[in-house]
């Protein structure tokens, strides 16, 4: 008794305690949605190069008004600012803040009251993310069981006003580790995709206590995406008024692109006003994305860099629902570009300007100082072959054979080109004679494609003599440095005097860039960049000049590299389009045929080679190591929309900061170094996971030798447990949409689904035991799982033993990333061990389980979108219940869930003809597909369910819950994942806070949560197209048990 009342005067004293602290602060805002007219180019000119609209070939596309196409001004729906109730006067606002709704601020512990009156013609709302709201201020409408005054948020009427309020709760701040303040945004969220293309969004900044806002002295907010104006629900009404209506086909593919606004803060081709910065003084960038599949950005800081998490970097990587905060103190005055790198996003217009000056005497700050290191290079056009070894290398087979996928880049039928293709590269001499070519031994030898490596030191000088040997203007642009104007690589309108920007045929410049801000503490030795020729970066790219740049911490690098590695190697991953190249004309001359025809969808496609270094299908020699050696990957991503690239290491795993990794992920313009050390000889294979590239030959493999005299790691020892699963792979009948009422309710439409949304689909199910009669039934904790195969769980130090049956009618196998794997084969079964060593286990950042993915590999395209994938997951000894069984539990967590966000593609599946034959009853011999009938074999699912189909993510309040969020599949599987109402926190080498994760195909990740919030909440993929696709659920946090107490 005396304890019971103990704890209920500790009770007691902790309630006084709360209600007698510091007042939480509030901050109102007045808030209106007005319409209006919005120039997406003012001066009515490209201003990058100074040419009016309709002058211009690229901004004219989008610009120019006409019968068919709209122009530059759209009418939108925006969020504004007001001064008081009275919604009469507007609030002054920056100019660059563009058509972006006010910039909202609050720190930990502040309260927004936000009172919107819509002063529009159809119903909005106002959903934030990375705050705290009850259910009436959630602003987001879907079937979430609600009714009556919790669903006045969800649906504001013109006229109307509506007041939420939103809270900066401890646990949705910035974390320790995070910088002072998040970047969130807030949306109209009654039809997401359609109300955020009309214009209604905006910035959100939560701050750590006491931090609004005296750590920089300026902070900017951009928006980087491409706004889909044929989405905007002012479509019809942006016809009638800047068109002639009679003409317009609405599904005209030219109409449709020429409405694809590629704009930052709604600013296309260098028209965003106003970002003028001081010289040294300290500036914090807000960046977001938002939009659709096109939506991968990388933006890219000419002149300057900037700290991301902690990291040096000049680029941002940004996707639909991305949010970055990254911190500048610029140190280079001049006009300098602000772009978007992925090549269809640069040349359709995502280009701004910022200015720094100097607003005291700050010197300029290319001065010569440290070691001054001098390279000698040239452009000198080649024939390039991607596959020298004339085989797929990887399959021992010929890559004309027919049928095959590598017959499509490397045939020569209908007036093909085939794999030679002229290119130019960039070549290293000894000297400023260009006399000798340096020794390919003092570089390594797979670099392929690539220019010379060039490494400098923090407060180093790289003076680069480039003599063009070409036939065309060319020049050298580099990430990562610092350079006065004169010595910039790119061409565009800034009032300066740039020869190094287009150096002519025969000439040569010398150019000279400092290293002023080197690697972080929390960086690597080295960070890679790229250097590539800016003179045109698309054109220039595609014909062959790229190379790596090494940026290292004083007194890293020795005589032939860094110091603290054994072997470095320097992979780029690109699908290199030749339709782009300044040489397709001439590669035509030479290579066509009389059949050639440039606009033949086919050709295009045999002249995108997706390759590692310009090599394709195993053809990349010179990647061997000895077993025991610290190797280190610096790996490279360029190119356009399609270059999302998930980058797996076979057979090891590597350390990425300081979390345990094999798979990682490049875009345009983005690098990353990985610090591997393999243990057992043997030939692995190098692969991007994205599936069509995959097929398309964006593989290579590396060789690790057996070396006399090399000291290994004891990687065999007698495993502390032996975890016994039994798992069949089996045939059955899968229904993506079992029941329709969500679509019905939230989109108001089911659409003919052709074949329906039931398919005969192949899937991983676990048994009892080796006579696999018995099918174990998943427990209400795993009914989540869907489509996947059970969650397979161990310790490091322990071994899987997984007995495999397959029950289905072709053949299929099971491997696993992340773990080590020997195989014994008994007639119809199969056992199959995977060791748990250390090096597969979580890494000293990482949570206490990390996740992996299992899926069968005897094709693994068709095989994984007939159905096979299962969830693997690798703890920290003592995280697990201590039992022999497979379904130990986890002692640090309350609840977990594993979540597969995938595009299952219906027509790449075995069982395509099955499925055509048993639902549409036709034979699929005769049937002919078409379009229509492909994109509704495209299934946006969460565990292979549509629409809120998936079911059982339940959990108590205040439960520790830990998510396993898997990504696989194609280009178009660049997944946003965000949970409504809660935030997460995920490690990389620091715990970071967040509410959205990007997934893309290779991506395991484990995001930490605590459940907070009761209710239930939308889980959705943040991306336009697959939020109206179906790739959304709930999931419901549920009230904790309550005592109540009588004082009497």
């Amino acid at each position: 008794m005396a304890g019971t009342l103990g704890m209920f005067a500790s009770f007691m004293l902790f309630l006084l305690s709360a209600a007698g602290g510091e007042p939480s602060r509030e901050r109102v805002y007045y808030v209106g949605i007005i319409e209006d007219l919005w120039d997406y180019a003012p001066s009515g000119k490209n201003l990058i190069n100074w040419k009016d609209v309709e002058n211009d070939d690229d901004a004219s596309v989008f610009l120019e008004k006409g019968p068919f196409s709209i122009g530059r001004v759209y009418k939108k729906a925006m969020f504004r600012q007001y001064t008081d109730a009275t919604y009469s006067h507007l609030a002054p606002r920056p100019d660059w803040l563009g058509y972006l709704g006010p910039i909202l601020r609050a720190e930990v512990d502040d309260i927004l009251v936000v009172h919107l009156k819509n002063l529009a013609t159809r119903s909005y709302t106002m959903h934030p993310h990375g705050v705290f709201y009850e259910k009436d201020a959630e602003g987001a409408f879907y079937p979430d069981g609600t009714s009556n005054r919790l669903k006045k948020d969800d649906a504001v009427p013109p006229g109307d006003t509506y007041t939420y309020r939103w809270e900066v709760r401890p646990e949705f701040g910035p974390t320790d580790d995070d910088a002072n303040c998040l970047t969130w945004i807030y949306h109209s969220h009654f039809d997401a995709p359609k109300d955020i293309a009309s214009g209604l969004i905006g910035p959100l900044l939560t701050c750590k206590k006491g931090s609004v806002r005296n750590d920089v002295e300026q902070d900017f907010f951009l928006m980087f995406s491409v706004v889909d104006e044929n989405l905007s629900w002012y479509l019809e009404e942006n016809i009638q008024s800047f068109t002639d209506p009679d003409a317009v086909k609405k599904e005209d593919p030219d109409f449709i692109e020429s409405n694809l606004m590629h704009a930052i803060n709604g600013y296309v081709f260098g028209n965003l006003p106003g970002i003028n910065l001081c010289q040294h003084h300290e500036v914090a960038w807000h960046l977001f994305g938002i939009g659709n599949e096109m939506g991968i950005h990388t933006a890219f800081f000419h002149g300057n860099t900037l700290l991301d998490r902690g990291h040096r970097t000049d680029v941002l990587s940004l996707f639909p629902a991305t949010f970055a905060t990254a911190e500048m103190i610029p140190k280079t005055k001049g006009k300098w570009l602000l772009t978007c790198q992925v090549n269809d996003h640069l040349q359709a217009g995502m280009q701004a300007f910022y200015e720094v000056k100097s607003c005291g005497n700050e010197a300029s700050t290319t001065k010569m100082g440290g070691v001054v290191r001098n390279y000698y290079l040239a452009a000198e056009k080649v024939l390039w072959n991607y596959a020298p070894g004339n085989k797929d290398l990887i399959n021992d087979v010929s890559l004309t054979e027919a049928n095959s996928t590598s017959e499509m880049f490397f045939g020569t039928e209908d007036g093909r080109i085939g794999g030679l293709y002229m290119k130019v590269i960039y070549k290293e001499y000894t000297d400023k004679t260009f006399a000798t070519i340096k020794s390919p031994a003092s570089e390594p030898g797979h670099l392929g494609i690539l220019g010379p490596v060039l490494r400098a030191e923090e407060g180093d000088t790289l003076r680069v003599t480039f003599l063009n040997k070409a036939d065309r203007k060319y020049s050298i642009q580099p990430h990562g440095l610092h350079y006065d104007k004169l010595f910039e690589g790119s061409i565009y309108e800034d009032g300066a005097d740039k020869s190094g920007s287009l150096v002519r045929p025969g000439e040569r410049f010398t150019y000279i860039w400092q290293v002023l801000e080197g690697p972080s503490s929390s960086d690597d030795p080295c960070i890679p960049y790229l250097y590539y020729s800016a003179t045109d970066p698309i054109k220039d790219t595609n014909s062959g000049l790229v190379g790596p740049l090494l940026v290292c911490k004083k007194g890293t690098l020795g005589e032939n590299g860094p110091k603290d590695v054994d072997k470095e190697f320097f992979l780029l991953f690109s699908v290199m389009d030749e339709n782009m190249s300044w040489y397709l004309t001439e590669n035509i001359e030479i290579y066509g045929t009389s059949e050639t025809n440039l606009e033949d969808q086919d050709f295009e496609e045999s002249n995108k080679m997706h390759a590692v270094n310009g090599r394709m299908y195993g053809n990349l020699a010179g990647l061997e190591m000895c077993a025991g050696d610290k190797v280190r990957w610096y790996t490279f991503g360029l190119g356009t929309e399609v270059d999302i690239h998930g980058v797996y290491f076979e057979g090891n795993t590597f350390k990425k900061q300081n979390t345990t990794r094999d798979t990682l992920s490049l875009f345009p313009h983005t690098t990353a170094t990985v610090l591997m050390q393999p243990n057992t000889p043997g030939v692995y294979e190098v692969s991007c996971r994205v599936t069509d590239h995959y097929s398309a030959g964006m593989r290579l493999q590396y060789r690790v030798n057996y070396c006399p005299g090399h000291k290994l790691e004891r990687t065999h020892k007698e495993p502390d447990k032996i975890v016994q699963y039994f798992i069949s792979a089996e045939e059955i009948e899968w229904d993506y949409s079992p029941q329709r009422d969500w679509e019905l309710e939230k989109h108001n439409t089911t659409s003919e689904d052709r074949i329906g949304s039931r398919y005969k689909k192949v899937v991983y199910r676990e048994y009892t035991d080796s006579t696999f009669s018995v099918r174990k039934n998943r427990k209400p904790n795993q009914q989540h799982l869907g489509i996947m195969g059970p969650i397979i769980k161990a310790e490091v130090g322990e071994q899987i033993v997984i007995t495999f049956k397959n029950k289905a009618s072709r053949p299929y196998s099971i491997t696993a990333h992340g773990v080590r794997a020997m195989l014994l084969v008994f007639s119809h079964k199969i056992n199959l061990t995977w060791d748990v060593p250390a090096s597969s286990g979580p890494g000293p950042s990482d949570p206490n389980c990390i996740s992996y993915a299992y899926y069968s590999n005897v094709d693994f395209i068709k095989d994984l979108y007939s159905g096979l994938l299962g969830p693997l997951v690798i703890c920290r000894p003592g995280t697990l219940q201590y039992s022999m069984g497979p379904d130990r539990q986890r002692l640090d967590v309350e609840k977990e869930f594993a979540l597969l966000f995938m595009v299952h593609d219906e027509n790449q599946s075995w069982y395509l003809d099955d499925n055509i034959r048993k639902y549409l009853g036709v034979d699929p011999g005769t049937f002919t597909p078409d379009q229509d009938f492909e994109e509704s074999n495209m299934m946006h699912g969460i565990n292979g369910k549509l629409y809120g189909n998936l079911h059982g993510l339940v959990m108590m309040h205040g439960q520790k819950v830990d998510w396993y969020l898997l990504g696989m599949g194609n280009e178009m599987d660049m997944h946003t994942v965000h949970f409504h109402a809660e935030t997460f926190t995920y490690k990389m080498d620091r715990v970071h806070r967040a509410d959205v994760f990007d997934l893309f195909p290779g991506t395991f990740q484990t995001v930490e949560m605590v459940a907070g919030n009761p209710g239930t909440w939308l889980l959705h993929c943040h991306v336009t197209e697959h939020i109206h696709a179906g790739m959304e659920t709930t999931f419901t946090i549920k009230e904790s048990i309550q005592v109540s107490i009588n004082l009497i």
